[in-house]
């Protein structure tokens, strides 16, 4: 569920909650105010307060009615006291007044003082049903038999209602903050804290990357925005810690490319120094110890210039400052080509190098010539340096597919161990450990191999068995008539 459903959620929760729980509390508080809910008479099932309020209510309405059919029983002292004696028990009191005059007064209305409340409403032309106090005041106009005007006051005390109301009203507000407190802090806290243990889940994460330790996975478990923020945070520390792997990685492979430039460097060096020293010794005391001598020299440094022309082209590719110069190529043709000029090279006088095809059609392909013919004198180089076997064959085979052009050289060797196959493509790697540099060669070719095919869009493996021999396999991309990829 997203953060954004969640939190909709929990606003109406908020609204809807609070709403029904105040309304249970108010139904408990009023029947915890009135006991006479279930109890009064006539059975109707009302509050006390209720009930007196309708006999009041019934009462006034039979007072109503004479003032407009019979104004002059209000003349009669027994009825008027009958009458205020009925209104009494209900907390009302009753006045009438003839021509002005005050002709009956309840002992009700005298002992609560209210002539104020009554001249003040004998000046007023509308009927004041609430006074502006706790009083309520009735007011009726009546015409006696003999046209003198008259008016009936009914005065009732509302007392009771007040009291139980300035107790009941608190109760009901002091329960309705409660509930909405209550409840909000309750789904509040609950929200809060769904975002917040996340949040310090992702905190302790980044402390522990702070610290270094980048083994600490993060896992939240979670569908919504966070759980997306924690899955980037965890793919985040794993890129990070394969970073620093690879960083640490690197940084052994720029001292193990150290040591084997020294290496490989010292080794021929070495080799001039002794047949210097032989010269100068005089232990090339005959020409033809000299010529050889010389012959040593020049061939030591031969091979340090060889290293130092393929170190040079491998940190050029590593660093992509070495540009190809792609062009529309048949690899077909090429490739035909290639093994007619590697069959004059003198290496090859004992290596049977064949050729197949598995169609005669033009393979299309965009290369730089010059780049891909170093991969195939680098292959076939590789191959020459550790052919063992009394017959040396060499195969070259190309395979058109639909998008790519595969080549497949393999020799008949002695072929790779399984463990060292996956590190032949690796710089200044050989297969034997005593990277002796007459057999071994310099251990940058397949990897210049590797990186000029990459460089060009395709890609590169090995399959070796022990005894059997290599198969080195590249592929390129094929284009269509107008030089595309496909």
């Amino acid at each position: 569920m997203s953060i954004k459903k969640r939190l909709l959620l929990s606003y109406i929760a908020m609204t809807i909650i609070p709403i029904v729980l105040f309304v249970l509390i108010a139904t408990t508080l009023v029947s915890s105010f009135y006991k006479g809910m279930a109890g009064t008479e006539g059975g109707k099932g009302m509050p006390a307060f209720w009930e007196t309020a309708n006999q009041r209510r019934d009462l006034i309405a039979g007072v109503k009615f004479m003032t407009q059919t019979d104004p002059d029983r209000f003349t009669d002292s027994e009825f008027l006291k009958k009458t205020d004696g009925q209104l009494n028990r209900l907390h009302t009191g009753l006045v009438v007044l003839k021509n002005n005059q005050v002709s009956f007064t309840s002992p009700f209305v005298s002992n609560l003082h209210l002539n104020t409340e009554i001249q003040e409403l004998q000046t007023s032309q509308s009927q004041e049903r609430w006074g502006k106090s706790r009083y309520s005041i009735e007011k009726y106009t009546i015409t006696y038999s003999d046209g003198t005007a008259g008016t009936v006051y009914l005065l009732s005390d509302l007392k009771s209602f007040f009291n139980e109301a300035s107790k009941f009203f608190p109760l009901l507000l002091l329960s309705l903050l409660l509930v909405i407190g209550l409840t909000n802090g309750f789904l509040t806290f609950l929200v809060s804290r769904s975002f917040i243990k996340p949040l310090y889940t992702l905190k302790h994460a980044a402390e522990q990357i702070k610290e270094g330790n980048l083994e600490q996975e993060v896992v939240l478990n979670r569908k919504d925005e966070i759980g997306e923020l924690g899955a980037s945070f965890e793919e985040m520390r794993i890129r990070l810690n394969e970073s620093i792997h690879l960083q640490l990685e690197y940084e052994e492979n720029r001292k193990e490319l150290i040591s084997n430039i020294s290496h490989d460097l010292k080794t021929p060096i070495t080799g001039i120094k002794a047949c210097v020293q032989g010269i100068q010794e005089g232990i090339a005391d005959t020409a033809m110890k000299q010529e050889k001598y010389i012959n040593m020299i020049a061939k030591k440094a031969e091979d340090m210039d060889h290293l130092i022309d393929e170190l040079m082209l491998y940190s050029k590719l590593d660093l992509n400052r070495l540009p190809f110069y792609l062009e529309p190529i048949d690899l077909h043709l090429f490739l035909q080509d290639c093994v007619e000029d590697l069959r004059l090279d003198p290496r090859m006088e004992e290596i049977n190098l064949t050729f197949f095809a598995e169609t005669v059609r033009p393979v299309s392909i965009m290369a730089d010539r010059e780049k891909l013919r170093r991969v195939m004198m680098n292959i076939i180089g590789n191959s020459l340096i550790y052919m063992n076997k009394i017959q040396k064959e060499i195969r070259v085979e190309l395979f058109d597919d639909k998008t790519k052009a595969t080549v497949h050289i393999r020799d008949n060797g002695p072929g790779i161990e399984s463990g060292a196959l996956s590190h032949i493509f690796d710089r200044f790697y050989r297969a034997d450990p005593s990277r002796n540099t007459e057999t071994g060669g310099s251990g940058l070719g397949l990897a210049i191999v590797k990186q000029i095919v990459e460089g060009q869009g395709g890609s590169v493996w090995a399959e070796s068995q022990l005894g059997e021999g290599t198969s080195i396999y590249f592929t390129l991309p094929k284009t269509n008539n107008e030089g595309e990829q496909e």
